[in-house]
Protein backbone atom coordinates (compact mmCIF):
# COMPACT_ATOMS: atom_id res chain seq x y z
CA UNK A 1 0.00 0.00 0.00
CA UNK A 2 1.24 3.47 -0.86
CA UNK A 3 2.44 5.34 2.22
CA UNK A 4 0.15 8.33 2.83
CA UNK A 5 3.03 10.57 3.86
CA UNK A 6 5.03 9.84 0.72
CA UNK A 7 1.95 10.21 -1.47
CA UNK A 8 1.20 13.67 -0.15
CA UNK A 9 4.79 14.79 -0.73
CA UNK A 10 4.26 14.38 -4.47
CA UNK A 11 2.04 17.46 -4.42
CA UNK A 12 4.22 19.88 -2.45
CA UNK A 13 4.21 23.47 -3.75
CA UNK A 14 7.80 24.78 -3.78
CA UNK A 15 8.49 27.05 -0.82
CA UNK A 16 10.22 29.51 -3.14
CA UNK A 17 6.93 30.33 -4.84
CA UNK A 18 5.16 33.33 -3.26
CA UNK A 19 2.25 33.37 -5.70
CA UNK A 20 -0.86 33.38 -3.60
CA UNK A 21 -2.49 36.76 -4.28
CA UNK A 22 -6.08 37.29 -3.19
CA UNK A 23 -6.15 40.18 -5.62
CA UNK A 24 -5.53 37.98 -8.62
CA UNK A 25 -8.15 37.25 -11.18
CA UNK A 26 -9.31 33.72 -11.11
CA UNK A 27 -9.99 30.88 -8.76
CA UNK A 28 -11.66 27.48 -8.74
CA UNK A 29 -13.21 25.27 -6.12
CA UNK A 30 -13.27 21.54 -5.66
CA UNK A 31 -14.72 19.87 -2.59
CA UNK A 32 -13.98 16.16 -2.88
CA UNK A 33 -14.10 13.45 -0.24
CA UNK A 34 -10.73 12.09 -1.37
CA UNK A 35 -8.27 14.60 0.10
CA UNK A 36 -5.33 13.66 -2.08
CA UNK A 37 -7.28 13.91 -5.32
CA UNK A 38 -7.35 17.70 -5.30
CA UNK A 39 -3.90 18.40 -3.94
CA UNK A 40 -2.19 21.37 -5.59
CA UNK A 41 -0.04 20.20 -8.45
CA UNK A 42 3.71 20.49 -8.08
CA UNK A 43 4.97 23.37 -10.21
CA UNK A 44 8.51 24.61 -10.56
CA UNK A 45 9.26 28.16 -9.50
CA UNK A 46 10.21 29.12 -13.03
CA UNK A 47 6.79 28.06 -14.31
CA UNK A 48 4.74 29.84 -11.67
CA UNK A 49 4.15 33.59 -11.55
CA UNK A 50 3.42 35.83 -8.59
CA UNK A 51 0.77 38.22 -9.86
CA UNK A 52 -2.07 40.51 -8.87
CA UNK A 53 -5.43 41.27 -10.42
CA UNK A 54 -4.31 44.63 -11.73
CA UNK A 55 -1.30 43.04 -13.41
CA UNK A 56 -3.48 40.43 -15.09
CA UNK A 57 -5.90 43.09 -16.33
CA UNK A 58 -3.16 45.39 -17.61
CA UNK A 59 -0.70 42.75 -18.82
CA UNK A 60 -2.89 39.92 -20.04
CA UNK A 61 -0.81 39.29 -23.14
CA UNK A 62 2.34 38.93 -21.04
CA UNK A 63 0.69 36.34 -18.79
CA UNK A 64 -0.86 34.19 -21.51
CA UNK A 65 0.57 30.69 -21.17
CA UNK A 66 1.99 31.32 -17.69
CA UNK A 67 0.97 29.46 -14.55
CA UNK A 68 -0.24 31.54 -11.61
CA UNK A 69 -1.49 30.75 -8.12
CA UNK A 70 -4.22 33.00 -6.76
CA UNK A 71 -6.97 33.17 -4.15
CA UNK A 72 -10.49 34.66 -4.11
CA UNK A 73 -14.17 33.81 -3.62
CA UNK A 74 -16.31 32.31 -6.40
CA UNK A 75 -19.16 34.40 -7.77
CA UNK A 76 -21.38 32.30 -10.00
CA UNK A 77 -21.50 28.74 -11.33
CA UNK A 78 -21.92 28.71 -15.11
CA UNK A 79 -21.76 24.94 -15.70
CA UNK A 80 -20.34 21.88 -13.90
CA UNK A 81 -16.95 22.77 -15.38
CA UNK A 82 -16.96 26.57 -15.30
CA UNK A 83 -17.68 29.46 -12.96
CA UNK A 84 -16.72 33.08 -12.44
CA UNK A 85 -14.79 35.01 -9.81
CA UNK A 86 -14.39 38.68 -9.11
CA UNK A 87 -12.42 41.02 -6.88
CA UNK A 88 -14.41 44.20 -6.43
CA UNK A 89 -11.35 46.09 -5.24
CA UNK A 90 -9.86 45.82 -8.73
CA UNK A 91 -12.68 44.88 -11.10
CA UNK A 92 -15.61 46.99 -9.86
CA UNK A 93 -17.79 43.91 -10.07
CA UNK A 94 -16.49 42.56 -13.39
CA UNK A 95 -16.39 38.77 -13.39
CA UNK A 96 -13.79 36.48 -14.91
CA UNK A 97 -14.29 32.94 -16.19
CA UNK A 98 -12.57 29.91 -14.66
CA UNK A 99 -12.44 26.50 -16.34
CA UNK A 100 -12.01 23.55 -13.99
CA UNK A 101 -9.61 21.20 -15.79
CA UNK A 102 -8.43 19.48 -12.59
CA UNK A 103 -10.26 16.26 -13.44
CA UNK A 104 -12.44 16.49 -10.32
CA UNK A 105 -16.03 17.67 -9.92
CA UNK A 106 -16.13 21.28 -8.75
CA UNK A 107 -18.43 22.62 -6.05
CA UNK A 108 -18.55 26.21 -4.84
CA UNK A 109 -18.68 26.56 -1.04
CA UNK A 110 -20.35 29.68 0.28
CA UNK A 111 -18.30 32.41 1.96
CA UNK A 112 -15.03 30.52 1.63
CA UNK A 113 -12.02 31.72 -0.30
CA UNK A 114 -10.42 29.28 -2.71
CA UNK A 115 -6.91 28.85 -4.02
CA UNK A 116 -6.13 27.73 -7.52
CA UNK A 117 -3.10 27.10 -9.67
CA UNK A 118 -3.62 27.22 -13.40
CA UNK A 119 -2.64 28.67 -16.75
CA UNK A 120 -3.83 32.05 -17.96
CA UNK A 121 -5.28 31.97 -21.45
CA UNK A 122 -7.93 33.45 -23.72
CA UNK A 123 -11.14 31.48 -23.62
CA UNK A 124 -12.14 29.77 -26.86
CA UNK A 125 -14.93 27.31 -26.16
CA UNK A 126 -14.19 24.97 -29.08
CA UNK A 127 -10.51 24.71 -28.17
CA UNK A 128 -11.26 24.09 -24.48
CA UNK A 129 -13.79 21.39 -25.33
CA UNK A 130 -11.35 19.57 -27.56
CA UNK A 131 -8.28 19.84 -25.34
CA UNK A 132 -9.92 18.94 -22.02
CA UNK A 133 -12.76 16.70 -23.22
CA UNK A 134 -15.44 19.01 -21.85
CA UNK A 135 -18.93 19.69 -23.17
CA UNK A 136 -19.66 23.42 -23.17
CA UNK A 137 -22.90 25.02 -24.31
CA UNK A 138 -21.69 27.87 -26.57
CA UNK A 139 -24.72 30.00 -25.67
CA UNK A 140 -23.47 30.24 -22.09
CA UNK A 141 -20.10 31.66 -23.11
CA UNK A 142 -20.91 34.41 -25.58
CA UNK A 143 -19.75 37.06 -23.11
CA UNK A 144 -16.48 35.22 -22.34
CA UNK A 145 -15.31 34.17 -25.78
CA UNK A 146 -11.74 35.36 -26.50
CA UNK A 147 -11.50 37.03 -23.07
CA UNK A 148 -8.95 36.12 -20.36
CA UNK A 149 -9.64 32.97 -18.39
CA UNK A 150 -7.73 30.58 -16.19
CA UNK A 151 -7.53 26.85 -16.80
CA UNK A 152 -7.49 25.36 -13.31
CA UNK A 153 -5.20 22.40 -12.72
CA UNK A 154 -5.27 22.35 -8.91
CA UNK A 155 -7.85 23.63 -6.48
CA UNK A 156 -8.17 23.93 -2.72
CA UNK A 157 -10.46 25.66 -0.27
CA UNK A 158 -8.67 28.46 1.60
CA UNK A 159 -10.50 29.09 4.90
CA UNK A 160 -8.92 31.17 7.65
CA UNK A 161 -7.73 29.47 10.87
CA UNK A 162 -10.73 30.59 12.91
CA UNK A 163 -13.19 29.37 10.29
CA UNK A 164 -11.61 25.94 10.57
CA UNK A 165 -11.43 25.75 14.35
CA UNK A 166 -15.01 27.04 14.72
CA UNK A 167 -16.41 24.30 12.48
CA UNK A 168 -13.75 21.70 11.67
CA UNK A 169 -16.15 18.94 10.63
CA UNK A 170 -16.85 20.57 7.25
CA UNK A 171 -13.13 20.63 6.45
CA UNK A 172 -11.90 17.27 7.73
CA UNK A 173 -10.09 15.08 5.18
CA UNK A 174 -10.01 17.87 2.61
CA UNK A 175 -7.04 19.55 0.99
CA UNK A 176 -6.87 23.13 2.31
CA UNK A 177 -4.65 26.13 1.64
CA UNK A 178 -4.78 28.06 4.91
CA UNK A 179 -3.45 31.64 5.12
CA UNK A 180 -2.36 33.01 8.46
CA UNK A 181 0.32 34.48 10.68
CA UNK A 182 2.66 32.10 12.49
CA UNK A 183 2.21 32.77 16.18
CA UNK A 184 3.89 29.99 18.13
CA UNK A 185 6.70 27.84 16.72
CA UNK A 186 6.82 24.78 18.96
CA UNK A 187 9.41 22.76 17.02
CA UNK A 188 10.93 22.47 13.54
CA UNK A 189 7.70 21.01 12.17
CA UNK A 190 5.07 22.20 14.67
CA UNK A 191 3.50 25.66 14.95
CA UNK A 192 0.18 27.48 15.16
CA UNK A 193 -1.51 29.91 12.78
CA UNK A 194 -2.92 32.91 14.63
CA UNK A 195 -6.63 33.72 14.66
CA UNK A 196 -7.33 37.19 16.00
CA UNK A 197 -10.11 38.41 13.71
CA UNK A 198 -12.94 35.91 14.10
CA UNK A 199 -14.89 36.09 17.36
CA UNK A 200 -14.76 32.70 19.05
CA UNK A 201 -12.08 31.40 16.70
CA UNK A 202 -8.93 29.79 18.03
CA UNK A 203 -5.47 29.23 16.62
CA UNK A 204 -4.92 26.30 14.25
CA UNK A 205 -2.19 23.74 14.89
CA UNK A 206 -0.02 22.91 11.86
CA UNK A 207 2.31 19.92 11.53
CA UNK A 208 4.68 19.86 8.56
CA UNK A 209 4.96 16.33 7.17
CA UNK A 210 8.58 16.92 6.14
CA UNK A 211 10.49 19.10 8.63
CA UNK A 212 13.08 19.88 5.95
CA UNK A 213 10.39 21.87 4.15
CA UNK A 214 9.51 23.92 7.26
CA UNK A 215 11.42 27.20 7.26
CA UNK A 216 9.15 29.31 9.44
CA UNK A 217 9.42 31.98 12.11
CA UNK A 218 7.09 33.76 14.50
CA UNK A 219 5.15 36.61 12.90
CA UNK A 220 5.62 35.45 9.30
CA UNK A 221 2.50 35.47 7.12
CA UNK A 222 2.28 32.21 5.20
CA UNK A 223 0.00 29.79 3.42
CA UNK A 224 0.07 26.22 4.71
CA UNK A 225 -1.29 23.58 2.32
CA UNK A 226 -2.32 20.13 3.50
CA UNK A 227 -5.04 17.83 4.86
CA UNK A 228 -7.11 18.65 7.94
CA UNK A 229 -7.70 15.90 10.50
CA UNK A 230 -8.27 15.49 14.26
CA UNK A 231 -5.19 15.70 16.48
CA UNK A 232 -4.74 12.10 17.65
CA UNK A 233 -1.09 11.57 18.54
CA UNK A 234 -0.94 7.80 18.04
CA UNK A 235 -2.37 8.03 14.53
CA UNK A 236 -0.17 10.93 13.50
CA UNK A 237 3.00 9.30 14.79
CA UNK A 238 2.16 6.09 12.93
CA UNK A 239 1.08 7.57 9.61
CA UNK A 240 3.50 10.47 9.31
CA UNK A 241 6.37 9.42 11.59
CA UNK A 242 6.05 12.56 13.69
CA UNK A 243 8.24 12.55 16.77
CA UNK A 244 8.26 15.01 19.65
CA UNK A 245 10.16 14.99 22.93
CA UNK A 246 8.11 13.84 25.92
CA UNK A 247 7.53 17.34 27.27
CA UNK A 248 6.27 18.83 24.01
CA UNK A 249 4.16 15.77 23.25
CA UNK A 250 2.43 16.10 26.61
CA UNK A 251 1.75 19.80 26.06
CA UNK A 252 0.37 19.22 22.57
CA UNK A 253 -1.95 16.46 23.78
CA UNK A 254 -3.21 18.62 26.63
CA UNK A 255 -3.93 21.62 24.40
CA UNK A 256 -4.98 20.09 21.07
CA UNK A 257 -6.29 16.55 21.69
CA UNK A 258 -9.16 15.83 19.26
CA UNK A 259 -8.96 19.40 17.91
CA UNK A 260 -8.28 20.03 14.21
CA UNK A 261 -4.72 19.91 12.93
CA UNK A 262 -3.47 20.70 9.43
CA UNK A 263 -0.91 18.15 8.24
CA UNK A 264 0.95 20.36 5.80
CA UNK A 265 2.89 19.28 2.75
CA UNK A 266 4.06 22.84 2.08
CA UNK A 267 4.43 26.17 3.85
CA UNK A 268 5.31 29.23 1.80
CA UNK A 269 5.15 33.04 2.20
CA UNK A 270 1.86 34.68 1.38
CA UNK A 271 1.73 37.36 -1.30
CA UNK A 272 -1.54 38.82 -0.06
CA UNK A 273 -1.82 42.59 -0.08
CA UNK A 274 -1.49 43.83 3.51
CA UNK A 275 -5.08 45.08 3.71
CA UNK A 276 -6.38 41.67 2.65
CA UNK A 277 -4.44 39.51 5.11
Amino acid sequence: MLNRKNYLRQFTVPTSVCAVALSALLIGACNNTNPEANAPNETTASEQTNTTASEVVNKTDELIGKTVTIRSEPVKKISPATFTVSDNQFFSGETILVVNASGETATLPEDTELQITGEVGKFVAADIERKYNLKLDPQLYVDYESKPAIIAQSIAQAPKPGEITNNPSQYYNKILAVPGEIEDVKSDNTFTLDEDRLIGGSDLLVLVADSKKATVKDGETVVATGVLRPFIVAELEKEYEFTWDAGLKQKLEAEFRDKPVLVATSVYPSALPEEKK
